[in-house]
């Protein structure tokens, strides 16, 4: 008797918890949801510059910051506008905060006048948020963002070496065709 009521409880507690472990799982529209109002939250954080980097992950109902930025007041603005959303039950903020240094400093302004200021790009520097993220870290450049062609992707690469004092250049630009 006491080994049928033991028997009987447990499969009572397991299917009382079917609903709860299905319940983490989220819809495919909730995480599309979640996705857009993470990428919009992320795109509004005031201190978002060009030489900053923000990108995510949404899994279920997680999201995963990830990317570099030059303040460190944005890493923590970004995981906190992201654990402001409706239905984001974790953060985990792997977001890397570059090293002060103002020969890199120096160098993201030259950096951004001889990729925005060349008259066949200058066409990317009209939005507010510029399409071509310039990340510099101990003189290493990594180009991330979007361009509409490969010419212009390698025009950027060409542009980005031959800054003074650059050591290298690594072009992660997305050719977007529109």
């Amino acid at each position: 008797m006491r080994c049928s009521l033991l028997v009987f409880s447990i499969i009572v507690l397991s299917i009382l918890s079917l609903p709860a472990l299905a319940q983490n799982e989220a819809s495919p529209k909730a995480q599309e949801r979640i996705t857009k109002e993470v990428r919009h939250e992320l795109l509004m954080l005031p201190y978002l510059t060009t030489f900053d980097n923000l990108a995510y992950k949404v899994n279920g109902y997680d999201v995963t910051l990830v990317g570099q930025v030059v303040n460190p007041v944005l890493k923590s603005d970004a995981e906190k506008a992201v654990k402001r959303i409706e239905g984001v039950e974790k953060v985990d903020n792997q977001i890397e905060v570059l090293p002060v240094s103002p020969m890199d400093d120096g160098l993201r302004r030259r950096l951004f006048r001889a990729i925005y200021g060349y008259p066949p790009l200058q066409r990317y520097a009209m939005p507010v948020i510029k399409p071509i993220r310039i990340i510099v870290k101990n003189g290493n450049v990594t180009l991330e963002g979007v361009v509409d062609s490969e010419s212009d992707k390698n025009m950027v690469t060409i542009r980005a070496k031959g800054v003074p004092d650059v050591f290298s250049v690594t072009n992660n630009l997305t050719v977007v065709k529109s």
